[in-house]
C-alpha cells in the first residue's frame, strides 16, 4: 500500500512539474517592453520547457494511478517536494545567466518562494526580466502553489494538501470557489496597489514589482534603497496598507467587505495586533527621540510606524538610508516583532500571532487554575472571526510546543551566525528575519557571504514558509518507511 502512495504523490508531483515550468516562462511576458533583453529569454526558455516535458511524461507513465486519500504526513511529504522542486528549478535562470553560483542562486529562490525577500541580488544593475521572475516567486510563493492548484480543478486534489500548506481559510463551502475567491482578493489589492503607486509618480515597472512584494509580504524591491529611496510619504502610506492586507487572515478580508464589521473587529488576532500596536509603537517612537537618533516627533512617528509594520507583516521594507544606524532597543523589538509575526492563514510570516494568543491564554488560566478551588470547572475559549470557540488544553498544549520548537531553531540558527564572527545582536535579526520570512538584513547575507552563512539562512527560510513542522513530519514519514522496508527485509 505505501508503494502505492508513493506512486500518487509523484504522481500529484507532475501536475505541479507542469506549474513550475510555466512559471519559468512567465517572466517573458516582459520582453515586448524591454526587447534589448531578448538574449536572456534562453535562461527562462530551457528550464521551463524542460520541467513542462518533465511533468507531462511523468504523468504519462504514472496515468493509471489509483486517486486515493493520502495517508497521515504523505501531504507533508508532497508539499516539501512540490516546494524543494520549485526552489531547483528555478535556480536554473539565474545560473544560466552566468553571475551567480548555485547557493547564491538557490539563496534566491527560496527567498522568493518563502516570500522573505533577503537578496544576493545587485537590484540597480540587474535586468528587468530578472526583477519580474523574483516578483512572480513572491505572488506563487504568497498564496501558495496548492491554492493556485485548487482555485483551477476541483476538489479531488485533496483538501489534506490544502490544510498542509497552512491554509484552513474555506471562505465557501466549495473548496475551489474558496481558493478562487482568495486569489481574486489578492488579485484586485495587487492592481490597487500598481494604480496607486503610479498616482504617486512611481514608475510603472516599479509599481508592479512593489505592490507584489507589499502584498504578498515578500519585501524584494526593484531599487537597492527600498521604500526609503523613493522619498515619498504617500508610496509609505500605500505599501504600509498593502503590507497589512497582506498579513490579515483571509477570513477577515470576507468579513470587511461582507459588511460584518462586528466579526472583524471582535476576531482575536485583529485586537492583538491593536495591543502590539499602541505598545510597541509608542516605545519605538520614545527610543528614537530619546536615543537622539531624531529629535523631529514626526519623523520618528513616520519611522516608528513603517518599521513596526514591515515587522509585524514580515515584508521587509525599509524606510530608513542605514538601518545599522537605528538605536539597539529598537533593533530589539523589531526581531521581536518579526519572530511574532502576521495573522495565521495569510501571507505574513513569523511564529502567528494566533498561536502567541494561545499560549499567552494558556498561561493565564495556568495560573487562573492555580489560584482557584480545585472543584470549579472552567472553561477556556476564544474568539476567531467574531465566533467564541472552545479552547482545549491539546491545543494551548501543541501550540506551546510548536513556539518552544520554533524558538530552539532561532537560536540554534543565531549561534551558527555568530560563529561565523558576527556580534549576537546582528546574528539574531539576521536569522529573525529569514526564518520568520521577514527580508530585513544589516548585510550578514549577501553576495560576497560564505556558503555556511548562506545555506542556514536557507534552512530558516524554507523551515519557516514550511511552518517547520510540516518538514519534520515529511522527514519522519520517509524515516518511517525506510526503517519498516529494513525490518521487513
Amino acid at each position: 500500500m505505501r508503494k502505492d502512495y508513493y506512486r500518487l504523490v509523484f504522481f500529484y508531483l507532475s501536475l505541479f512539474l507542469v506549474m513550475i515550468g510555466v512559471i519559468q516562462l512567465l517572466p517573458l511576458a516582459v520582453l515586448p517592453f524591454y526587447p534589448e533583453e531578448i538574449s536572456y529569454a534562453r535562461c527562462f526558455l530551457i528550464p521551463g520547457a524542460i520541467t513542462i516535458a518533465s511533468g507531462v511524461l511523468l504523468r504519462y507513465i504514472l496515468r493509471n494511478t489509483k486517486i486515493l486519500r493520502l495517508e497521515k504526513h504523505y501531504d507533508s511529504l508532497l508539499l516539501v517536494l512540490i516546494w524543494l522542486t520549485a526552489i531547483t528549478v528555478s535556480t536554473f535562470p539565474w545560473i544560466l545567466k552566468g553571475d551567480y553560483n548555485f547557493t547564491q542562486a538557490f539563496f534566491e529562490m527560496t527567498s522568493g518562494f518563502s516570500t522573505t525577500g533577503l537578496s544576493v541580488v545587485d537590484v540597480d544593475h540587474t535586468p528587468k526580466i530578472f526583477l519580474m521572475f523574483r516578483s512572480i516567486t513572491l505572488f506563487v510563493g504568497g498564496v501558495g502553489f496548492v491554492l493556485i492548484i485548487t482555485s483551477a480543478f476541483a476538489d479531488k486534489y485533496g483538501l489534506n494538501l490544502y490544510n498542509a500548506e497552512g491554509h484552513n481559510d474555506r471562505l465557501m463551502p466549495n473548496l475551489a470557489k474558496s481558493a478562487r475567491l482568495i486569489l481574486s482578493f489578492y488579485s484586485a489589492y495587487i492592481l490597487f496597489g500598481t494604480l496607486a503607486y503610479i498616482i504617486c509618480g512611481m514608475p510603472v515597472f516599479d509599481a508592479i514589482n512593489t505592490a507584489i512584494a507589499a502584498l504578498s509580504t515578500g519585501g524584494f524591491s526593484v531599487i537597492g534603497e527600498s521604500i526609503y529611496g523613493y522619498h515619498s510619504l504617500p508610496i509609505e502610506i500605500i505599501t504600509i496598507i498593502l503590507m497589512i492586507l497582506g498579513q490579515t487572515n483571509f477570513m477577515l478580508h470576507l468579513c470587511f467587505f461582507s459588511g460584518q464589521f462586528r466579526k472583524f473587529f471582535n476576531h482575536c488576532e485583529t485586537k492583538f495586533f491593536g495591543i502590539l500596536f499602541v505598545i510597541f509603537f509608542s516605545l519605538m517612537t520614545y527610543n528614537l527621540i530619546d536615543s537622539g537618533y531624531t529629535a523631529d516627533l514626526g519623523e520618528s512617528l513616520r519611522i516608528s510606524l513603517f518599521q513596526f509594520v514591515t515587522c509585524i507583516t514580515t515584508t521587509g521594507f525599509i524606510s530608513v538610508g542605514d538601518m545599522r544606524l537605528l538605536p539597539p532597543g529598537f533593533i530589539t523589538i523589531m526581531v521581536l516583532m518579526m519572530l511574532v509575526g502576521g495573522d495565521q492563514e495569510s501571507t505574513g510570516g513569523g511564529i502567528k500571532q494566533y498561536r502567541v494568543i494561545v499560549a499567552l491564554k494558556g498561561i493565564y488560566y495556568s495560573i487562573r487554575e492555580s489560584i482557584l478551588n480545585p472543584r470549579v470547572i472552567t472553561s477556556h475559549h476564544i474568539y476567531r472571526v467574531g465566533e467564541k470557540y472552545n479552547l482545549p488544553n491539546e491545543e494551548i498544549r501543541l501550540t506551546s510546543s510548536y513556539i518552544l520548537f520554533y524558538m530552539i531553531v532561532f537560536l540554534f540558527g543565531s549561534l551558527i551566525f555568530t560563529l561565523h564572527g558576527y556580534p549576537l545582536q546582528d546574528s539574531m535579526f539576521e536569522f529573525s528575519s529569514a526564518i520568520s520570512t521577514v527580508g530585513l538584513s544589516v548585510g550578514i547575507t549577501n553576495y560576497n557571504a560564505c556558503p555556511g552563512i548562506l545555506w542556514t539562512a536557507i534552512v530558516g527560510m524554507f523551515l519557516g514558509r514550511m511552518e517547520i513542522l510540516v518538514v519534520f513530519k515529511a522527514i519522519f514519514r520517509v524515516e518511517k518507511d525506510l526503517r519498516k522496508r529494513e525490518y521487513l527485509r
